[in-house]
């Protein structure tokens, strides 16, 4: 059964682009594009989407105010497009704290171009939204703080950092965190890190988004944690009472210098088909802290995360992953739980719980 999708974006250049991308999968039904969201809603009424690519500034009704209106009425996947800028990346994280799975991001120039390089990556958005559980996703929202071809080859994080070897079982008294997590993580992280207290251990995050965007990520959960939360720079100490949130589009490695813990930001290949990799912390993790860490894999779909919580599992960390249950999408808990690097299985709630009761 093909995924039905309703495009709705104020450009004709862009919703003739993306139904010709969309159209080259097999499994994918463009239903229809809409110039606002007011033609959208009538045509909802004969049909309703499975996924809904929205753009956020249109006519006559803003994308952010049509999503709300969609999360409240029948909650459906909706991917934000969105433009590369400063407003765009603020506007953005409010969609994606109201319920939205992701986003793509469309830059002012060369857009025909770019929106065909971006043709794989958009059907894989389309196909993994489709599998989101919106219920989960409502649920979390409303108990957060109020405010075509070859794929490209897959690798490990081996091109960044090497495996671990001859590990130390580091045991000092200074404790470090690191969480990784994708679709259906910036409303889990709204969630948890709100809930941990200052003199929680440092926090290492690695949310799959894109570049651009995760500085105003972590703005937004600046202003709702007790923890200062920040977006990582090579040199920013992981200490008590600080969360470093990935930056889009680089690496985040923990480095230790004596016993301080230091962040590095680096480029680098894709890692698990992703830059941030949370495999590539977990790896870093492993290495530097063994078992001084606690490692925390959450909602998301895909592989990565698995093989770096394995290594911080084998490394003497402690190894979490979300339960089904409360998950958008179980895919990254799963396989590391199948890879055999999971301690635990938690609730969300449970989750936040625990990592509150660790001090750093």
């Amino acid at each position: 059964m093909s995924i039905a999708v309703l495009i709705v974006d104020d450009s004709a250049v862009v919703r003739e682009i993306l139904t010709q991308m969309l159209a080259t999968a097999p499994d994918i039904e463009v239903m229809g594009a809409s110039p606002d969201p007011i033609f959208a809603m009538n045509r909802m009424k004969v049909r309703w989407p499975d996924v809904i690519v929205l753009d956020i500034e249109m006519p006559r009704m803003d994308g952010l105010t049509f999503l709300r209106k969609i999360m409240d009425e029948r909650p459906t996947p909706v991917i934000i497009c969105s433009s590369l800028t400063e407003k765009g990346a603020r506007i953005t994280m409010d969609a994606m704290s109201a319920g939205a799975v992701a986003v793509i991001t469309k830059p002012t120039v060369n857009l025909k171009s770019f929106l065909q390089d971006a043709a794989k990556d958009l059907i894989q958005e389309v196909r993994d939204a489709a599998g989101a559980r919106m219920g989960v996703m409502k649920k979390i929202a409303s108990h957060a703080p109020a405010r075509g071809g070859e794929p490209a080859p897959k690798l490990t994080a081996d091109v960044v950092l090497e495996a671990p070897s001859g590990l130390e079982k580091y045991r000092t008294t200074e404790k470090i965190i690191a969480i990784g997590t994708s679709t259906g993580g910036t409303q889990a992280l709204e969630f948890l890190l709100p809930r941990l207290p200052a003199t929680c251990p440092g926090v290492a995050v690695v949310q799959h988004m894109p570049e651009k965007f995760t500085a105003s990520f972590a703005e937004r959960l600046n202003k709702l944690c007790k923890v200062e939360v920040k977006e990582a720079r090579s040199g920013d100490r992981l200490i008590s009472g600080v969360a470093l949130i990935a930056p889009g589009g680089k690496h985040l490695l923990v480095k230790r210098s004596g016993a301080q813990y230091m962040a590095e930001v680096k480029d680098g290949p894709l890692v698990s088909r992703h830059r941030p990799s949370v495999d590539v912390l977990f790896r870093s993790v492993a290495v530097t802290a063994g078992g001084n860490a606690v490692g925390v894999i959450m909602t998301g779909m895909g592989d990565d995360g698995a093989r770096g919580m394995r290594e911080m599992r084998d490394a003497g960390a402690r190894t979490i992953a979300q339960d089904e249950e409360s998950c958008v999408v179980f895919g990254m808990p799963a396989e590391a739980i199948n890879h055999g690097g999971v301690d635990e299985v938690m609730s969300l709630e449970r989750i936040a719980h625990t990592l509150a009761g660790i001090r750093g």
